[in-house]
Formats: structure tokens, sequence, C-alpha cells
């Protein structure tokens, strides 16, 4: 069995990893129900334990498997089988990227393929019984969903930007539904439940308000809110508090693309957009059409932007490549860190794209803002200098 362990982005405090001591656990896998058992060769899993992401593999013998690690709480593994035989080439694409999810807690616990990856069987786990019951209760959305990402990707690529917007409205008001209905309700009748931070985490979302999400963590018993999760959430809302509307942005700087150090206060005094993006981000780069639009029409009336890159380690082409590509003509920085990026730890980003609105005072007026929103947005406050 080979580990290789990964610092994750934001890292809990010394004293907040000590309260649990590490207990261990063992997963029992079988895939003697599924149907390519015999083509996969290995199993990788994927979990964090007290800020550290933690990967590890297991060779997998007459369809068993074994993993053994230690934890603090609950935890969520991700399970993902390789195909042995490489020739199978249309089986090893379909599982590269295939994932389910075992919920493991100190102890033995069994993992059971049942006939397919959406249908494993998890064995003395309370914890994975709980995220079932929340898997259920999301799951009788599901085809809405689909629905509606069908009709989002057939406009997108039809052109259709009316369609696609509405499309996407569509989703983002389902999703707040579901957040509601399912995960804060959880939350709130189950505040001891080992799940709890989970679900907690799916109603804030990668973009926490602060002021909504705050008061649902306060409901939760001490012993989730002092657990190494629980601390950690608190400390993204502490992040989530210095980035909302209203705050004055936090100071940092960060190289150019000429290797020249950039502070955001040499901005103050104009309005800027703040812009986490990177060259392999999708999102990213589609979304990059509109603030070129945005900065065309309003770089004359005392806005700009202001790029921070998640690129990869020893990717500074890909990440010059891409603003060429882009027509990117504002000021661009990154340390090149990937997901360690200095900037976006210290504003809390966990997904890409994301941005932040600030006035010439410095203060935070807006954040996550797209396409048409934002040129609405920079329309209401350049000429009421009003927030949003």
């Amino acid at each position: 069995m080979k580990k290789l362990t990964l610092l994750m982005m934001a890292a809990l405090p010394v004293m907040a990893m000590a309260q649990e001591k590490p207990k261990s656990f063992t997963l029992d896998g079988n895939l003697k129900n599924f149907p390519d058992s015999a083509k996969v060769g290995q199993m990788f899993a994927y979990y964090r334990v007290d800020g550290t992401n933690i990967t590890d593999s297991a060779t997998v013998v007459d369809g068993k498997f074994r993993f053994k690690g230690e934890i603090t709480e609950p935890t969520m593994v991700r399970l993902r089988p390789v195909i042995a035989d490489t020739n199978v080439r249309s089986l090893a694409r379909r599982y590269r990227s295939s994932m389910f999810v075992a919920y493991v807690e100190p102890g033995k616990q069994t993992f059971t393929m049942k006939d397919s990856l959406e249908n494993p069987v998890v064995k003395s786990s309370a914890a994975h019984k709980e995220y079932e019951k929340i898997t259920k209760m999301t799951g009788k959305y599901n085809d809405q969903f689909g629905a509606l990402q069908t009709l989002y990707f057939d406009a997108r690529k039809a052109k259709d930007q009316v369609a696609q917007d509405k499309a996407e409205a569509s989703i983002d008001s389902l999703d707040a539904i579901v957040k509601e209905s399912v995960y804060a309700q959880y939350v709130k009748s189950n505040p001891k439940s080992p799940l709890a931070i989970y679900a907690l985490g799916q109603y804030a979302g990668y973009s926490i308000d602060a002021a909504k999400v705050q008061p649902v963590f306060d409901g939760l018993a001490d012993k989730v809110k002092k657990s190494a999760s629980g601390v950690a959430f608190q400390e993204k809302l502490e992040t989530a508090r210095k980035t909302g509307v209203g705050a004055v942005a936090m100071e940092f700087t960060q190289n150019d693309t000429l290797d020249q150090a950039v502070s955001l206060s040499a901005f103050r005094g104009k309005y800027v957009l703040v812009d986490f993006w990177a060259s392999w981000c999708g999102p990213c780069r589609a979304e990059n059409p509109n603030l070129v639009k945005a900065f065309d029409k309003y770089k004359g009336r005392n806005f700009t932007v202001l790029g921070v890159s998640l690129d990869r380690p020893g990717q500074k082409e890909k990440w010059l490549k891409a603003i060429h590509d882009d027509q990117l003509a504002w000021t661009q920085v990154s340390d090149l860190k990937f997901w360690d990026n200095e900037v976006a730890k210290l504003y809390g980003i966990q997904a890409i794209p994301q941005n932040f609105l600030i006035d010439p005072d410095g203060k935070i007026i807006g954040r996550d803002l797209r396409g048409e929103g934002l040129e609405k947005a920079l329309e209401t406050a350049i000429d009421t200098k009003k927030a949003f």
C-alpha cells in the first residue's frame, strides 16, 4: 500500500488539531458484484485528516482490497477504481473520473459493491447511514437538475444567450431550494449528527454568506463545533466575514507577469474587480469574454480589473498564453501555487471563478458578479455609488 500526503489549501491551527487524538480505521472492500471487478487492478482513496489531504492506493486481489489509516472524526473517503489492463481503453476512460463515497469512522467497516458505482453498501458506519439519508433526500431533485442542465448545454451549443441565462437562473433557483429544504433542515434537525458539518458545507456553498450561515452553525452541538471540521468551518466563516460586502478588502501583494510586485492598495481611488481564475479553469475561460466586454465599456470610467491566477507551479507559459488568447488587457498576478495561492487562501477561495468588486475607498461592494449582472452592477455602483 502506497500513501502520499498533500497539504490542504488552509490548515487548521495546531491547537485545534490537538483536540482529538487520531484513531485507526480499516475499510475492507469487495467488488465481487461489480460487473468489471476482474479488470480493476487498483483502488485509490482520497480523504482529509486535520487539514491534510491524503491520497492512498490499494491493490485489488480477487476483487478485494483494504485501506487502513488514522482519522480524528467520521470522514468522507472518495474511492476510484483503476483498470489494470490499459488496453481496455473504453473502460479506462469510463472509470478515470468515476468516484463513489464511503463515510468511515474509527474502527472496522466493510465496503461492498452491490451492482454499480452508485450502489455501494457500507456496513458498521453510522456516519455513512446518515450520508445515505441526505443523498436520498437530494436525489429527489436529480431529474429536475438533469433536465435544466440539458437545456443549459443545448442553449450554449446553439449560442442562445437568453435561453442559457434562463436555464442558469432556473438551476440556481432549484439549488437554493435544495440547500434550504434539504441541507439546512438536516442540520437544524440533527445538530449532533456526524454529518452536520458536511451538510452545513453544502448549504453554505463555496461563496459563504456568513450572516446567513453563522446562526445555523451556532445551533450545532458543542461537540460538533469543537471537532476538527467544526473548527475549520468556523475559520471559513471568519474569512467570509472579512470578505463580505461592506468589509475593507484585505491588502495583498503578488508578482505580475513580469515578476514585478503589485499591491491591491495601488488601485485605491478606482473601482477594481479582483478576479480569481486560472488558465486550466473552463468556466473561468468561458466567463472571460464577459469580463473583456465590461472592462472595455467601463475602463474609461475609473474602473479596472486585477486578475489573480491559480495556475500551477512551473506552468507560467500556460498562464501567459491564456492571457494572450483571451485578450485580457488588465493587470495579472500569480505566485503559481495552484490552490495554495496566497491571495486565494487569504480571501477563502474554494472554487473559481470568483470575484470581488471594490470601490475607490477600498470597500467590497459586490462579489461573484457574472455576465450582464456584472455590467448592471458596475453601472449601479459608478452612477449611483451604491453597493448591491
